[in-house]
């Protein structure tokens, strides 16, 4: 859209935990202090209650949820085209039209849409042969046709509308023959002659249009005021401002007003070339999200369409991304993942550390940058490394994760173990929730081989907690499979004190790679008991990808 900045999307995968949602917004503020743009953090999904629980207790506004980056009406150029009222003269439309070299003008009330009037309207109205009472049955307004005469209103209300009785005459011939015409409440186009314009005002006309510049004599002026009868003086001859005088009809007599053809600014780009297609206009009105008017677009502006730009956190893999990245532009990437299937068309900053959070690579971005971190994003950062380590127990938790974590912790002003307790126990609190969700609050999807393999997890404080999930969970998770088309399907419930994780297997061959890659054996509740193992991404996944691979 003209004059409106586009932010940079900052944004982590589309089942968000903690560490993608935290990363994304400390990220975003590191960009926008080094550079000055605006960049935005934002969701591709639902968050889960740990997160909600880190976000409300350090007073952090939930990112905005973008679930599809693909091109939108809203990165087009929109013309900023100034709506129009429904009075506006023919004539007046037809010079905004020339003088802003379109073909198309918005119709307003207020800031709503109420139809539009183009060229082809107003060429076809003058082409069409209309009674002499259109004036009135338009509800023409005085002041219209003032403005078409280029005239002046001698007497009279300038906002008056004509009278529903009224036709136009053209006084010609003499004041016998004007008066089998002229009916009370009609416009009379007389030029300098007294004769008949006191005929006229005495048949009480509503109102006589003097031409070709004539100065009107008092005494006229004085009986039309006893007749209550407008007088408008113009400088074109009579020919002229009888040809005129059908320009001052509103554009609402003429404008169409149903079945418009309208596109929304959240619209996507590539369904709206469809419609397009299918309708011959040239330009098209944009609307908000409340229906009102913003701007028009033409099949032109598809040129000037600009991708989303992107930037990638605790991710970089295309089935984990928010729908449509192929279609945006991605700027960087910053993670502490395997490498994935992400495609760019140009070269990105691409940061990939193996460390235990991809807090941990914003943290140090921040101190390579000598820039100063304040406690909230302190706050955000630690509870990220906290959450992804799981209080550091994690085999993925390296010394720069520890050494990161506490320097934040003391910026933040909180004790690790205690706000960990506090954190997962709010994650683990999924009374309210559906088996689906659990299954999705923290959930990624893999292709290994051509194998699409799906991995959730919950952590938990308790083996009762995990039971309770366990329970709730199971009828659904061979739904997911077969409806998520997945080959095989994993989910962890991983007890952070006891650094072990159950894990349940769905699939044909699901558990017996787990029992070859483990040296364990399948339980009777189709699950395997994993000591020591409580890591997604550094134990169980490299485990099943060698397994699947072999």
């Amino acid at each position: 859209m003209e004059g409106f900045t586009r932010p940079v999307y900052i944004v982590g995968h589309k089942n968000p935990d903690t560490d993608s949602i935290c990363s994304a917004i400390a990220y975003s503020r590191l960009k926008h202090h080094l550079t000055g743009q605006d960049f935005e953090p934002v969701r591709a999904g639902h968050l889960n209650e740990e997160t909600q629980y880190v976000l409300k207790h350090f007073g952090v506004e939930v990112p905005r949820y973008v679930k599809d980056v693909r091109t939108q009406v809203c990165d087009m150029e929109v013309r900023m085209i100034e709506g129009v009222p429904k009075d506006l003269s023919m004539k007046k439309a037809w010079n905004l039209m020339k003088d802003n070299n379109v073909v198309t003008l918005p119709v307003t009330e207020g800031k709503a849409l109420a139809g539009v009037i183009s060229m082809g309207d107003i060429v076809g109205s003058y082409m069409d042969i209309y009674d002499s009472n259109i004036l009135a049955l338009a509800h023409t307004s005085y002041k219209n046709i003032v403005e078409t005469l280029e005239g002046k209103m001698e007497l009279g209300d300038n906002d008056a509308i004509v009278n529903e009785n009224g036709k136009v005459v053209i006084a010609a011939g003499n004041p016998e023959i004007l008066e089998e015409v002229v009916r009370p409440g009609d416009i009379v186009i007389v030029g300098n002659r007294y004769e008949m314009q006191l005929c006229a005002v005495e048949l009480n006309a509503d109102c006589i249009v003097v031409t070709s510049g004539s100065e009107v004599a008092k005494t006229i002026v004085k009986q039309a005021e006893e007749h209550n009868c407008k007088i408008i003086t113009t400088p074109h001859d009579t020919f002229t401002a009888a040809r005129l005088i059908s320009q001052s009809l509103p554009i609402s007599y003429f404008m169409k007003d149903h079945d418009l053809v309208t596109f929304k600014l959240e619209d996507y780009v590539e369904d709206i070339k469809q419609v397009m297609a299918q309708v011959h206009h040239r330009y098209f009105p944009v609307v908000d999200e409340d229906d009102n008017y913003v701007g028009m677009i033409s099949r032109r502006n598809f040129l000037g369409a600009k991708k989303k730009k992107l930037i990638l956190v605790d991710h970089n893999e295309k089935s984990q991304a928010v729908k449509g990245i192929e279609e945006a532009e991605l700027l960087e990437i910053i993670d502490h993942h395997r490498l994935g299937s992400v495609e760019t068309v140009g070269p990105v900053y691409f940061r990939n550390q193996p460390l235990g959070s991809t807090a941990t690579i914003v943290y140090i971005m921040y101190c390579e940058t000598a820039t100063e971190i304040d406690k909230q994003t302190a706050g955000l950062l630690v509870s990220a490394i906290l959450s992804d380590t799981l209080l550091y127990k994690s085999p993925t938790c390296t010394d720069i994760d520890r050494e990161a974590g506490k320097a934040l912790a003391i910026l933040a002003g909180i004790n690790e173990e205690e706000f960990a307790r506090a954190m997962f126990k709010a994650g683990s609190n999924l009374a309210s929730k559906t088996p689906t969700e659990i299954i999705h609050q923290d959930f990624k999807r893999f292709s290994v081989s051509d194998q699409a393999i799906g991995i959730g997890q919950i952590n938990a404080m308790t083996s009762e907690e995990l039971d309770e999930i366990r329970e709730r969970i199971m009828p659904d998770l061979k739904k997911e499979l077969e409806e998520g088309g997945f080959d095989m399907l994993y989910f962890m419930l991983t007890n952070i004190l006891k650094e072990s994780s159950e894990v349940v297997c769905i699939g044909e061959k699901a558990a017996s790679i787990l029992e070859n890659s483990f040296g364990v054996k399948e339980t009777k509740n189709s699950s395997v008991n994993l000591e020591g193992v409580v890591s997604r991404k550094k134990q169980l996944l490299p485990a099943v990808v060698e397994a699947v691979q072999q």
